[in-house]
This record gives structure tokens, C-alpha cells and sequence, in this order.
């Protein structure tokens, strides 16, 4: 009786360690099918993670899996997974959101449930992986959100590859160019991954050298300068891309690329962007029948900003302006010349600064920009002997940015403003006036036919408040943007210009543009 007691209780036992490890096998085969769907190009595609329901299967296997009779290996990988999907769940919780550090707590106060315990992500990974297994390759495979870590691989991590596939990635890591910066030969910079884990290579930077020169094929010098570039917490997002990281086709979303400006985003902490916009407005006036006139306004707009945090941004503005007013027949090029014969005009005329704000983290792309431009120059709105330029008084503009994804390829982008425009004091009597109060709202449609590419379509219309004479203008225009290099940036820019005094008296107006960007 006792033996067949012994034997059944035997066979329960084989048989729920078995039931264990068929639910750890099924997890690394679903995980890395998920990966697969989800993951390309070093990014994931969040909108998509969004949107599929077999995460959530996955995190609660996480949450309830019974790990106390796996084998080490096999808990190894596993914990190396739950990290990995519960920083994807987290995030496309958060999602839309810049950096994962816009989540209160995500690392060390948000509690995950794993295998019947609440830890944080800090404590999964020192106390579950770093802590047991003593294991520096780790930090070459746990990715944290962020395009500062090393690239999330579209595999799962599995217990019959384990070995090899550590391996494989950290010797990756070390010898990525951007990872280990080694293009100045008096100093080698390393990830911050170095600088906050010491202990876990050798403990002091001779030593972490050492480790790194096991994997590079191009040994660093021992004598080197040692230093820390700072890390990336941009996320490491990748809607749109093709799913995996393999593929030779590429399908480009809203965010999509990276390096891609989305102007209804704030630029993130550290980071800067410049822009310089030469627009050329040209007008032809004079009755319906007969334009007589031509009235040319050359304008380079500039702009720098910088990223105090990932939703705050400061800098300043400057503008720099022609005006040539002449009789038809003339180019409107003649702007930029100094002919005799065309009434001309050349000069800073603004400068102030700005801010763009992000104030929600769940609106990734929704800001607002706004600035104050104080007037250069006197009598910029003309005299008997010089043309108007510009306004006298100074220039408020808040402008509010959103934009939304339409499927892979296309993105709305939508624009309001509040221009104030010539405020100033009067000479007489010392009143306050403002010359002209508008609200311009823009709408652009983008085509992304690939990651460096966008064609786009512009309308706009704007009326004005306390202006005699003419009340409204609108524009439609066809734009294209060209991504040089992840930092460089072109965009050209066509309009149809269109006012109702221009329709009372038969005026046709276009405007040429041309752009530049760089961001770091």
C-alpha cells in the first residue's frame, strides 16, 4: 500500500514538473513569436504592441508561472525575457511617451509581478540575474526602452542557446562604433552602463578595458583616456518599420524613423535643433485684367532650441528680410539684387526667444511653441523714401502642434495659432495698441515612401481680427523633405497664395521655400 502511495505520489510530482516546464517552453516559443511580429530595425513598433492582445498572455505567464522546480538555465532565460516584455508592457501602457523616464518610478518603484513576487525591473535584474548568475553579459541584453541601450534583438532568449547567444550580443555591443566610441585615439568613451555597474567589470576602468578588448576585434589601447558619453533616452520606438529586423522592405509610420522631425514633438533633454527657413512671397498687382506691380518679400526665418528636459525647450529666434517693390516685367529674384530701379529694403528686423512645451506624456506629439519677437531697427513699416519690412511694434505667437499616424505610410498634421502682431506704444498719449490679431490653422498631409523621404501636402487659412481691408489669406501648397544624414534635413516647399484683396483686384501671389534642419 505504502509503495503504491510512493509511486503515485512519484508520478505527481514528474508530472507537475513537467506541467512547469511545458508552460516555460510555451512562453520562450510565444515570446519569440511576439518578437518576431514586433521588433525591427534595433526598435519596437509600439502602435502594433498596442493592438495585439498576446502581450497580455505573456505578462501573465510571467506573473503566475511556477519557477521553485525549473532548472537554472532555463530560469536564466526566462528571467531575461520577463525583463524585456515587461519594459515593452510598461511602455505601450505609457505609450505615446518620448523616453521611458517620463513614467514615474519605472525602474525602481512601478511593481511587476514575476512568478508570484512583486519586484521592480531594478530588482528583476540585480537581484534575479546580476545577483545569482554573476553574469556582466546581461548588460548587453536587458533593454531598458531606450536607444541608449544595446538594440533589442527580434528573438527570444532560449535555454539551448543561452551560451551562444550571450555571446553573440555582447561581442555585438563592443564592437559597435556607436556603443564603444573609439573615433578620437586620445580617449575611448564608453556607454553610462559602464560607469553604473563598475563592480560588474573588474571595478575601475582598467579593468573594464580589459573586458572589452575580450570581444573587440579592434583592441583599445590600455593607456587610453577613459570617458562616458551621455545615454539616450530617447525610445527606442519603431512604429511602422517592418517587423523584423531582417527584412529588406520598409514601410514607414508616424514615427517610424527616428531620426525623422515631427515638428509637434519636443526635442529631448540634452539635445539641440536649428532651423534656418528662406521663404520668397511674391505678389503681381494691378486690375484684373492688367498686373502692373510686382511686390517680392524675401524672409530667413531662424530658429535654435535646446532640450533643458524631454517637454521643455528654450532657445530664440531671428528674422531676416527683403522687400523689392517694382514694375512688371521683373523676376521675382530681383529681391536679392540692389537694382536702381526697384524700391528696396534689407536688415535684421526680429529677434526673441521661445520655448516649446510637451506638457503631457501620453501626447508624445502634442506641443506648443511660443515667442516674442522684439522689433530691430526703426521705422521698419516704411517711409516716403524706404518700403515697409516689417512691423515696428514687437510680435507674440503661440502656435499648437498635434500630429496622428494614418496606417504605415501617411500622417495628418494639424497646426493653430494666436499671432499678435506690431505691439507697441503710441507717441501720442502713450496708449497700447496692437496693428493686427490673426489665428492661422494648418493642415498637412505626409507621405512616407521611405525612412529619409516625405512628401506632404499643405493648407492653411487664416483670418484676421482688426485689420482694415484685407480680412483673410489662404494657401495650398506640395512640399518635400529629405533626410541627408540622421542630423541634416532639407524640405522645399511650393505654395498658391491667396487674400480677398488679392481676389478683389485680380492679384495672383506664390511662395518658394527653402529649408534647412539640424539636430544632434
Amino acid at each position: 500500500m505504502k509503495s503504491t502511495f510512493s509511486m503515485l505520489l512519484l508520478l505527481a510530482v514528474a508530472f507537475n514538473l513537467q506541467a512547469q516546464q511545458k508552460v516555460v517552453d510555451t512562453f520562450f516559443k510565444n515570446t519569440d513569436t511576439f518578437l518576431k511580429t514586433h521588433v525591427g530595425n534595433n526598435g519596437v513598433n509600439y502602435t502594433a504592441v498596442k493592438n495585439d492582445a498576446s502581450l497580455d498572455v505573456l505578462i501573465k505567464t510571467i506573473a503566475e508561472v511556477d519557477l521553485s522546480n525549473v532548472d537554472a538555465v532555463n530560469t536564466e532565460a526566462f528571467y531575461i525575457n520577463a525583463y524585456n516584455l515587461l519594459v515593452i508592457n510598461a511602455a505601450t501602457k505609457g505609450y505615446p511617451l518620448a523616453s521611458v523616464q517620463d513614467i514615474s518610478g519605472f525602474f525602481d518603484s512601478k511593481k511587476h509581478t514575476v512568478s508570484g513576487e512583486q519586484m521592480t525591473l531594478n530588482s528583476l535584474e540585480k537581484d534575479k540575474l546580476l545577483k545569482v548568475y554573476k553574469d556582466p553579459r546581461f548588460h548587453f541584453v536587458l533593454v531598458c526602452g531606450a536607444l541608449g541601450c544595446p538594440p533589442i534583438t527580434n528573438f527570444a532568449y532560449v535555454p539551448s542557446k543561452l551560451e551562444a547567444q550571450l555571446e553573440t550580443q555582447t561581442r555585438k555591443a563592443l564592437n559597435d562604433a556607436d556603443f564603444v566610441q573609439t573615433s578620437n585615439e586620445e580617449e575611448v568613451k564608453l556607454s553610462q552602463i559602464f560607469e553604473w555597474y563598475p563592480g560588474d567589470f573588474g571595478g575601475n576602468k582598467k579593468t573594464a578595458i580589459e573586458y572589452i578588448n575580450g570581444y573587440r576585434e579592434n583592441k583599445i589601447p590600455a593607456k587610453v583616456k577613459i570617458g562616458f558619453y551621455p545615454y539616450d533616452w530617447t525610445l527606442n520606438d519603431n512604429t511602422g518599420s517592418a517587423s523584423s529586423s531582417t527584412s529588406t522592405t520598409n514601410t514607414v509610420g508616424l514615427a517610424a524613423n527616428a531620426a525623422r522631425y515631427v515638428v509637434s514633438s519636443a526635442i529631448p533633454k540634452g539635445k539641440v535643433e536649428a532651423k534656418l527657413f528662406n521663404n520668397l512671397y511674391t505678389q503681381r498687382t494691378g486690375s484684373p485684367d492688367n498686373l502692373t506691380t510686382r511686390n517680392d518679400f524675401f524672409s530667413m526665418n531662424g530658429s535654435f532650441l535646446y532640450g533643458f528636459t524631454n517637454r521643455f525647450n528654450a532657445g530664440f529666434d531671428f528674422r531676416y528680410r527683403r522687400v523689392a517693390n517694382s514694375n512688371l516685367p521683373s523676376s521675382p529674384l530681383g529681391v536679392l539684387g540692389n537694382k536702381a530701379d526697384i524700391s528696396s529694403r534689407a536688415g535684421f528686423t526680429n529677434f526673441g526667444p521661445k520655448i516649446r512645451v510637451a506638457p503631457f506624456p501620453a501626447l508624445e506629439n502634442f506641443s506648443f511653441q511660443s515667442a516674442y519677437w522684439f522689433p530691430l531697427g526703426d521705422d521698419l513699416e516704411g517711409t516716403a523714401d524706404e518700403p515697409y519690412i516689417d512691423w515696428n511694434g514687437g510680435t507674440f505667437v503661440t502656435q499648437f502642434f498635434n500630429d496622428f499616424s494614418i496606417g504605415n505610410s501617411f500622417s495628418l498634421f494639424t497646426e493653430l495659432d494666436l499671432w499678435i502682431e506690431d505691439i507697441g506704444t503710441s507717441e501720442e498719449g502713450g496708449e497700447t495698441y496692437v496693428n493686427r490679431v490673426s489665428t492661422p490653422v494648418s493642415a498637412i498631409i505626409s507621405y512616407f515612401p521611405n525612412q529619409k523621404t516625405t512628401l506632404y501636402a499643405l493648407s492653411s487659412f487664416s483670418p484676421y481680427y482688426n485689420q482694415e481691408g484685407d480680412k483673410y489669406f489662404y494657401q495650398f501648397g506640395l512640399g518635400a523633405k529629405y533626410q541627408f544624414t540622421p542630423n541634416f534635413e532639407i524640405e522645399l516647399l511650393l505654395t498658391d497664395f491667396n487674400g480677398q484683396n488679392l481676389n478683389r483686384n485680380g492679384g495672383q501671389a506664390n511662395t518658394f521655400n527653402i529649408g534647412f534642419r539640424y539636430s544632434n
